[in-house]
């Protein structure tokens, strides 16, 4: 690692100065903060470019590759601001999939963004915190790791630039940009990886823990899964950096172990009741089976959809959705990579990003190798480690994403070289290289689509004269593919619960799961499955009327009682006359034209 100025680094601990060039002469204080100003500025305008069309219509636009994600975070959003203003706790809510509720701090509500951003929520809505944090999340990312390169990796702010617009801008981050904050706001990430460094260094223990495990408690607050994956990573880069260093790998884990220890402690201080309520709170669970997601071959070599390349020369779909595109780094930025490999692999620092980014993007390929969605039969990594707890609730292609700070950290020492050379023809081959490589990854802006409104019977509120503190259950039911009624819920100000949703809780038992109960309590998408609610979602999907016979209306019934149903509502959509049938020979009578939508009053088959 380069030399901070005013500081002794001792090189047989940690030398990551090889193959770097000396430190620049010293600056004034102006120019340095300037020349960050004016990159994090860069940053943030790419960053505004990327989401300009959901900027330009915060009211009705909707991006529209993040399926029914950006409704479920936009109410995850709402609630926790809803919760703050009316002191509850915003740790679990029954106002989605009632009566048991959600486990929120078991989703992905984001409580480090959700939190501190609830004044802007309650004040111009949770649009305007979803692309706001998307926005912030991909300068900050980019800024965070240009901030390390530029302080441990090169000497040059224009090469640490270069390594950390990669590392906002690749191809995962803006395909998450579309539907995941969690994995877009990932700035704390560098910060520790800094302050691991520093720690290793000798620097102030005490101190140095404190601060780690704030960062630690910060990025848990907002996403513990890239936090894994970082934590996999940076163990990976570190072994291979001292694998030929035994002596200097003790030394630093001597130094580091017990402010790590520290942080830790800190950190599960701080988030220790939150993380209480995530495994053991009212609707917990302990893993996540998502089945076979690994990366196709072809998504590491492919354009990404959402970048020139994706538009000039579109590949084969093989990402599992268009949030999950996280590699496709394109064939000439491999090729790129492995010609700085070879020529950096000297360096220790280089060697080591090269080894993270091979580690990792074998494991994203999943259990078995496919190339173009054809099974091969050649079993992979991931077959074996996948069976492991923690990781094993991982999507194995978000693995890709570690490929990313390692190949920033290539791209940042060879931009530096061909900075310093003084062989003409080798910064030429370099910078036409990285252009050649890294223009056709330059993303488009995401792409958005109109905003379906929500039907009148709840903007204009006259779902109230059918209300009596009882739920909601509209028709289909609420789930992971069809999330839109979260959404005329949070219009409403959660004046009323829902029945159903899009969330992640447990998939056994319909009670209450305890704390002493299995340890091995598996989670699902959206809400244990019900019968009547298996039926109407059998309904949309088919548009036929089953055969209703008095078993079905008599458990239809006991459903009604179970969710405390105050009124069936079906809104205009597809199969809407088989669906309104349907229901009127469950209930027995037709519904009432209210406004858009028909409407079943069952507070009298419920409560009567």
């Amino acid at each position: 690692m380069r030399q901070a100025q005013g500081t002794t680094l001792d090189h047989s601990v940690l030398d990551f100065t090889l193959e770097t060039p000396a430190p620049e002469a010293p600056v004034s204080r102006k120019t340095p903060r300037f020349q960050h100003a004016l990159i994090g500025i860069g940053y943030l305008a790419i960053a505004f470019v990327v989401l300009e069309r959901q900027w330009r219509d915060l009211g009705t636009g909707y991006l529209v590759k993040s399926g029914q994600d950006q409704t479920m975070w936009e109410w995850f959003f709402a609630v926790t601001a809803h919760s703050i203003a009316h002191l509850e706790n915003p740790l679990g809510t029954t106002l989605q999939n009632y009566p048991l509720g959600v486990n929120l701090m078991a989703n992905t509500a984001m409580f480090g963004v959700s939190v501190p951003l609830a004044p802007i929520t309650l004040l111009f809505g949770p649009t305007v915190t979803y692309v706001l944090v998307l926005t912030l999340g991909l300068a900050g990312t980019a800024f965070g790791w240009y901030w390390v390169f530029a302080k441990e990796v090169v000497t040059s702010r224009f090469a640490a630039a270069v390594g950390g617009l990669f590392c906002g801008f690749a191809p995962g981050m803006v395909s998450h940009a579309n539907g995941h904050p969690n994995f877009v706001v990932l700035v704390l990430l560098p910060l520790i990886a800094l302050q691991v460094i520093k720690l290793s260094r000798g620097d102030n223990k005490l101190r140095g823990g404190a601060i780690l495990g704030v960062l630690l408690a910060g990025q848990i607050g907002l996403g513990e899964e890239p936090l894994l994956i970082f934590a996999f990573a940076f163990a990976v880069f570190a072994l291979v950096y001292y694998l030929h260093m035994p002596k200097a790998a003790v030394t630093a884990v001597r130094r580091v172990y017990k402010p790590v220890l520290l942080g830790g402690a800190i950190a599960v201080l701080i988030t220790g009741a939150a993380l209480w309520w995530q495994f053991f709170g009212a609707q917990s669970y302990r893993f996540l089976d998502h089945g076979q997601m690994g990366n196709d071959a072809k998504a590491l070599v492919q354009f990404p959809s959402e970048s020139l390349g994706g538009m000039f020369a579109p590949g084969q779909n093989v990402a599992i959705n268009a949030t999950e595109e996280n590699a496709y780094f394109g064939w000439p930025l491999l090729i790129l990579v492995a010609v700085i490999a070879v020529w950096f692999w000297r360096n220790r620092i280089a060697r080591a990003a090269t080894v993270t980014i091979v580690v990792f993007g074998v494991i994203s390929l999943g259990a078995e190798l496919k190339i173009g969605k054809s099974d091969t039969g050649i079993k992979m990594p991931w077959h074996w480690l996948g069976e492991y707890p923690l990781i094993e609730s991982v999507l194995e292609t978000r693995f890709a994403l570690a490929c990313i700070p390692a190949i920033g950290i290539l791209l940042a020492l060879a931009t530096q070289r061909a900075l310093t050379t003084p062989i003409r023809s080798v910064s030429t081959f370099w910078f036409v290289g990285l252009v050649v490589a890294l223009l056709p990854l330059t993303p488009t802006p995401l792409p958005v689509t109109d905003r379906t409104p929500a039907p009148q019977f709840f903007a204009n509120g006259d779902w109230r004269e059918f209300s009596s503190g009882g739920s909601v259950v509209t028709v289909p039911l609420p789930a992971p593919e069809r999330a839109q009624p979260l959404q005329w819920q949070a219009d409403t100000d959660f004046e009323y619960s829902i029945v159903g949703g899009y969330f992640v809780g447990p998939a056994g038992s319909s009670q209450r799961n305890s704390a002493h109960e299995n340890a091995e309590q598996k989670g699902k998408y959206g809400p244990i499955d019900r019968p009547t609610a298996l039926l109407l979602a059998k309904v949309a999907k088919t548009g036929i009327v089953p055969p209703i016979d008095a078993s079905t209306r008599a458990t239809a019934q006991d459903d009604l009682h179970y969710w405390r149903a105050d009124m069936m509502v079906l809104p205009g959509g597809r199969n809407e006359p088989a669906l309104a049938a349907t229901v009127e020979q469950l209930l027995g009578r037709p519904g009432t034209q209210v406004d858009d939508v028909k409407v079943w009053d069952v507070r009298g088959d419920v409560h009567g």
